[in-house]
């Protein structure tokens, strides 16, 4: 890992969302759409939607530090994710915290 790698993606949260049947393409959809979200948290150096099979999915996302996860944390999509969830989800998401211990960063 370079030095801006390291720097840039030192913390992560690894995210497991499984939906209930009959509401997978409207997560898929939320999840979709949280793109934009992410792309205006200047805290976040990467964020990953992820389909992992028919209901269920997955988010990851890096930060360079422990202070921008937890803004993250507290911001626009975990809210939004979690208002949903009662509604499409089988249970609440399963989110934890990791540590980065590699990375490989697109160049500016």
């Amino acid at each position: 890992m370079t030095a801006t790698d390291s720097e840039a993606a030192r913390v992560g949260l690894l995210a497991r969302i499984e939906a209930k049947p009959e509401h997978a393409e409207e997560v898929q959809a939320l999840l979709t759409g949280a793109l934009t979200l992410a792309q205006e948290e200047t805290g976040t150096t990467v964020w990953f939607a992820l389909r992992l099979g028919p209901t269920s999915f997955g988010i990851f996302d890096a930060f360079g530090d422990d202070e921008a996860r937890q803004a993250h944390l507290g911001g626009k999509i975990a809210a939004a994710l979690l208002a949903e969830a009662p509604r499409l989800l089988i249970e609440e998401p399963d989110i934890r915290p990791v540590d980065v211990l590699a990375a490989k960063l697109p160049t500016a």
